[in-house]
């Protein structure tokens, strides 16, 4: 799969059909008249949408021909509730229908157990957000919704958390063509470093070079990302990435 590009079998994706806004509108008085066809028009009509929608989930899936049907359910389902009198375009509105059910594959689909009662919970969050949203075209505050479900902010938080689907820290998240970050390179070390660790460690430092004696030493014992060294030393990540790695290495072999 090609970069910020989402590839499904059978879907000539680059071919897919653009609606001006002009003949939204007007496929949605036919479709509200009674004119069937229109319907299939608008959805056809609106699947990019649903394509631009899947690029944020292609690490997270996968089958994409599979989370690409299920964001059309989503499509349908905002073609048939859309009105015109809602005053705003219909792409604005068919986003959260898409991502919902989209959301709610994945989180079905996850292999995190997740108990029973904080799952039900977050079934009828995502049920009262889409019916209010279909009813007043807004997102309910949180405040609203802990009032309707009579919980505190904690538990709305641990249960849209448990809708999220976790990331390994070892997920790439950016390559140059020569080394890899990774998620983990982008997380700071908060952990408390063993004395005997960190007098070999010390030992060690004064045997490399400078450069890296000051990348490991701001990675390791001050505990900062890679991306904050990059920006103090005015380099890339990824060259802090090389940097790092090679120091590491050259670590290594002193203390082992």
């Amino acid at each position: 799969m090609a970069k910020n590009k989402v590839e499904l079998t059978g879907v000539n994706t680059s071919g897919l059909k653009t609606l001006k806004n002009s003949e939204m509108n007007q496929l949605f008085n036919d479709y509200h008249n009674g004119i069937k066809s229109a319907k299939e028009k608008l959805i056809k009509g609106n699947l990019r949408l649903v394509l631009s929608i899947l690029q944020k989930y292609q690490n997270r899936c996968d089958n994409m021909d599979d989370l690409f049907q299920i964001g059309t359910i989503g499509l349908i389902k905002a073609v048939d509730n859309f009105d015109l009198s809602f005053g705003v375009k219909f792409s604005t509105y068919a986003v959260f229908m898409i991502e919902g059910e989209i959301k709610r594959y994945i989180r079905d689909n996850n292999q995190i157990r997740i108990s029973r009662t904080i799952k039900e919970l977050s079934y009828k969050i995502i049920n009262f957000k889409e019916e209010y949203i279909k009813k007043y075209y807004e997102y309910p505050s949180n405040e609203l919704i802990c009032e309707k479900f009579n919980i505190s902010p904690y538990e709305l938080n641990i249960a849209i958390s448990s809708l999220t689907e976790p990331v390994s820290i070892f997920e790439p998240i950016y390559n140059d063509g020569g080394d890899t970050i990774l998620l983990l390179d982008q997380l700071e070390d908060k952990s408390n470093t063993n004395i005997s660790d960190y007098l070999a460690l010390k030992e060690a430092l004064l045997k490399i070079k400078e450069r890296e004696r000051l990348i490991i030493t701001k990675r390791y014992l001050i505990g900062l990302s890679q991306a904050e060294i990059a920006s103090e030393l005015n380099i890339s990540q990824a060259q802090v990435s090389r940097i790092e790695n090679s120091a590491l290495n050259s670590i290594k072999k002193l203390i082992l």
